[in-house]
């Protein structure tokens, strides 16, 4: 069963993920991977979801705050032999939840187009393109996204 747990990047689960989704990306994003590697960097981040089967850690994200009224989603990883059974899914909802609760009615998103399985699922989430922000602007590799979250 499935159990998703809110905690901060001091966590060290999450900080264990992040570096296997650190080496998968580097291993998608070949010599792009330097760019986007700047633009990682852990810090202190508030907003972490892990997610546990049977008390392992097998996925995880974040948000930050992007700006009024918005939170940037980051660091969304499944470990490989977990994927296509939700648990990407359900890690993104519960970021998205959390944020409406902290009242923020919006999320965006970078990803690459090296990774085709994170834009479907975003696509499946309701995020809808949006041009390239902030870092990502006139980035060939980058594809971003936006949803609004608000309760209706």
């Amino acid at each position: 069963m499935l159990r998703l747990s809110r905690t901060t990047s001091d966590n060290s689960d999450f900080q264990a993920l992040v570096v296997l989704l650190d080496q998968d990306l580097t291993r998608r994003d070949g010599d792009e991977h330097v760019f986007y590697a700047q633009l990682n960097k852990l810090g202190k981040i508030s907003n972490v979801v892990v997610a546990y089967e049977q008390n392992e850690p097998v996925g995880c994200g974040a948000f930050r705050e992007h700006g009024p009224g918005e939170v940037e989603i980051k660091r969304m990883f499944v470990l490989p032999a977990h994927r296509g059974r939700g648990v990407a899914q359900a890690v993104l909802a519960e970021l998205e939840h959390w944020a409406r609760e902290l009242s923020y009615p919006t999320c965006v998103l970078e990803t690459g187009k090296n990774q085709p399985e994170a834009i479907r699922l975003y696509q499946k989430s309701g995020y809808e393109l949006t041009p390239n922000y902030g870092q990502y602007a006139g980035v060939e590799n980058s594809v971003c996204f936006r949803k609004e979250v608000r309760v209706k």
